[in-house]
């Protein structure tokens, strides 16, 4: 990393600022956790009170939608609303088809699961995966693969952390799929969702925070367009011979006065 590339001490400062808030977006925040809680929550009260697949799934799918329909009346992104929908929508499609209501986690936990490998395979080819997800919303891009080593070592160890902490969810998950019944992996899950992947997002800050500060590449690019078009104005004004204005007085009549 160059001189240029070094990060400030302010830079530095509103960094360790900026990294919760830019998780907490990433990540979908309180209302994000909410969304992914609440169809699996409904689907495994529905169904421990009549043992009823259609009755619990459809509810879960309605419920999904609706959380759709509130945030596009309230004008707010969907991207989190939208993949619990097709989460949900996948999982009614599986017990279904099955008429194993178990299988309306399936979808789920298999995507934990490629998820868990995809954080472990990504670290271990040097591009970890949280560095993909989180380089946008910091401004850096892929920055830290090059130019801020630091960044990157931070980013190895949030997607270590990552894919442990779901490797050991879907070592609880994948046994209690083939051994219990549906209600009680329902009630397990509902209990697995939001502690590991807080456990996940505050180490993820942890690491963040004492890495050195993402370099701002729009800022950069922006600051290359200006100098660009300050060097063509230069050399227009230059070709056509009339040099930029100083505010210093070159007039020729003056300097024939003072000679």
């Amino acid at each position: 990393m160059t001189s240029l590339d070094k990060p400030t001490e302010d830079t530095q400062h509103d960094s360790r600022a900026v990294t919760e808030a830019a998780l907490f977006e990433a990540f979908g925040g309180v209302r994000g956790m909410v969304e992914t809680v609440v169809p699996g929550l409904l689907f495994v009260t529905i169904y421990t009170v009549n043992k009823d697949l259609h009755i619990s799934a459809i509810a879960a799918l309605a419920v999904s939608l609706l959380l759709v329909v509130v945030r596009l009346a309230m004008k707010d992104t969907v991207k989190h609303a939208f993949s619990g929908v097709f989460g949900v929508a996948f999982g009614v499609v599986f017990a279904m088809m099955t008429g194993n209501a178990k299988d309306f986690y399936l979808p789920g936990m298999l995507y934990t699961l490629g998820l868990a490998l995809a954080y472990i395979i990504t670290t271990l080819a040097g591009v970890p995966l949280i560095g993909l997800i989180l380089g946008p919303v910091f401004k850096e891009n892929l920055s830290w693969r090059t130019r801020n080593p630091g960044r990157k070592a931070a980013y190895a160890k949030a997607s270590w952390a990552w894919g442990l902490i779901l490797l050991a969810k879907c070592a609880i998950l994948f046994p209690l799929y083939w051994w219990a019944d549906t209600t009680q992996l329902g009630w397990v899950l509902v209990a697995l969702k939001i502690p590991p992947f807080l456990l996940a997002v505050w180490l993820t800050w942890v690491f963040l925070a004492k890495a050195p500060a993402p370099i701002d590449v729009f800022a950069e690019m922006e600051a290359e367009e200006r100098a660009e078009k300050e060097r063509k104005a230069a050399a227009a004004a230059e070709t056509s011979g009339t040099a930029p204005a100083t505010g210093t007085d070159t007039a020729p009549g003056r300097h024939r006065r003072e000679a």
